[in-house]
């Protein structure tokens, strides 16, 4: 069936090629230049002319989508995927088979990022964390039994639970920013630093004027920063930090003609500030983070600093992206895993995910958390486009009588990506999720809170991309203190969001109903 549906296109697109390029071949022919080197349009040359070379590339451009629409086949795709890229092929036929070379490909993501992996024995020798919590008076407490989680994280991505933590929980830039950086002026031996996006803006220079002068004073400072997130970061800043001894790495840089590199990137934002505090969660670095960007004037995020044993996981991810981006590997020493002195109980995992792993782990922490789910599941995100599985557990849950809410951006920052958003409103509210539209700003928090008692707090969004093609990172708290202080910023922010209506959303004019279906079918490559 999959062929005979190739075939078809590949017709289809010979047929309106031909079209196309005799349509143009026709306008060519009466450019005053080709006239005067006496090619007229009526003329026999020109018939001849426009005949061959619209026979050409009709059939250049046939192969090349026979070429290319029988390896998409041959890979066995997500079937969404594999008729997302036909589509593409069909309608932009040269333009889709460059932007297919560069971007589509199903490499072999695991090859690629070899140099990432690190055996989780050799953390053992460093620190001592037991690997089985499942019987632990401290979980025995909760309503929702986590076992699955811990045993999904523990056993296929090498992440145990860690017992002894602090977690604060950081609301917005002003807090996270003033968090981070009182951390880092504290730093004595080394900070690591990962970030999406680095702004060179007044956010940005403070924090790199910050990092320098630590580094000056001794401090060995890294930083990883992405390739295509901060594509627009000038090479003066970087130059400032190389200057001062920061050691700076740009992970899968954009360089022609490496674009395939393109689809996976490092979404991951964490700072470690002498292996006993971290921080992860939503925020970059830049002035918009404050609310103080040309688009928005009022941005929501949230974020957390750690303190404890999930630290040292934090490290042991940034070991992992620094050996891929700066070829070369760090010592596994105890200087980046210190003691430390917290002695509460507080139970957190941390969960990594990336183009380097067998499974999305973050995926399905999700859909474990959904489905499991007794009461309620609070979920913010900037991004609603999931994958069947998590369509799937979301409605199955809300038609089971969870209370499901979702809060998501009124305003896009990336307007494809916002309309193929929107296409998954109504099933999603037929099943019986309530869906709030954020009106305050842009929400950028990427939260999931289940029966106020666990969560997760990280860089994962609710899209595909998140699931399958980017590095991120989140925790996965065990703790309904937190969870509570989540869900308290979970119901402001719905006091400050309009509830979308069925009725009202079906009503919704016929132009955006052909935006979010044309957006949908993309929503796989996006």
């Amino acid at each position: 069936m999959k062929l005979k549906g190739v075939f078809l296109l590949i017709l289809l697109s010979g047929f309106f090629l031909g079209l196309y390029y005799h349509y143009l071949l026709e306008q060519l022919s009466g450019i005053p230049f080709l006239q005067t080197l006496s090619i007229q349009g009526n003329s026999p040359y020109w018939r001849a002319i426009s005949y061959i070379l619209t026979h050409f590339f009709t059939i250049l451009s046939s192969l090349s989508i026979i070429l290319v629409s029988s390896i998409i086949v041959l890979e066995n795709r997500n079937p969404a995927k594999t008729v997302a890229w036909l589509l593409i092929l069909t309608i932009f036929p040269v333009i889709g088979f460059i932007f297919y070379i560069f971007t589509g490909r199903n490499v072999r993501k695991k090859r690629r990022y070899k140099y990432k992996l690190i055996d989780l024995n050799d953390l053992q020798g460093l620190i001592h964390i037991s690997y089985d919590f499942r019987n632990d008076d401290g979980l025995k407490d909760l309503l929702y039994k986590p076992e699955r989680i811990i045993h999904l994280l523990l056993y296929n991505a090498s992440s145990p639970m860690t017992q002894y933590n602090r977690v604060k929980v950081l609301t917005n830039g002003e807090e996270t920013y003033g968090a981070m950086l009182g951390s880092l002026e504290k730093a004595k031996d080394h900070i690591h630093f990962i970030s999406f996006i680095v702004r060179d803006d007044q956010v940005g220079r403070e924090f790199k004027q910050l990092l320098i002068r630590k580094a000056k004073a001794g401090v060995k400072v890294r930083m990883i920063i992405d390739g295509l997130g901060s594509r627009s970061l000038p090479s003066s800043y970087l130059d400032e930090l190389k200057e001062a001894g920061v050691e700076v790495y740009i992970f899968s840089p954009i360089i022609f003609p490496y674009l395939r590199k393109v689809n996976y990137r490092n979404h991951r934002k964490i700072t470690i500030i002498d292996g006993k505090v971290g921080f992860v969660g939503g925020l970059n670095v830049g002035d918009e983070y404050l609310g103080k960007g040309e688009q928005f004037s009022f941005w929501r995020d949230t974020h957390m600093m750690l303190e404890g044993d999930s630290v040292y996981f934090l490290q042991m991810i940034f070991l992992m992206d620094w050996r891929f981006t700066a070829q070369s590997e760090l010592s596994m020493e105890k200087r980046y895993f210190p003691r430390h002195e917290v002695k509460e109980q507080l139970y957190v995992q941390i969960a990594a995910s990336g183009p380097d792993s067998d499974w999305e782990y973050i995926q399905k922490v999700y859909f474990s958390l959904i489905t499991t789910a007794r009461r309620t599941v609070y979920i913010t995100t900037p991004y609603l486009i999931p994958d069947d599985s998590i369509l799937m557990a979301l409605k199955t849950a809300a038609l089971s009588g969870v209370d499901v809410r979702i809060i998501v951006p009124e305003e896009p920052d990336h307007l494809i990506v916002f309309w193929a958003s929107r296409s998954y409103y109504t099933e999603l509210l037929e099943a019986g999720v309530q869906i709030y539209s954020y009106q305050k700003g842009f929400i950028h928090a990427k939260i999931v809170i289940v029966d106020q008692e666990m969560a997760t707090l990280g860089t994962a969004n609710f899209d595909i991309r998140s699931f399958q093609y980017n590095f991120e990172v989140s925790g996965v708290i065990y703790d309904s203190d937190v969870a509570k202080r989540l869900e308290d910023d979970f119901v402001q922010d719905m006091m400050d969001s309009v509830e979308i209506k069925l009725h009202d959303f079906n009503n919704r004019p016929f132009s955006q109903k052909a935006k979010e279906s044309i957006a949908r079918l993309m929503s796989p490559l996006l």
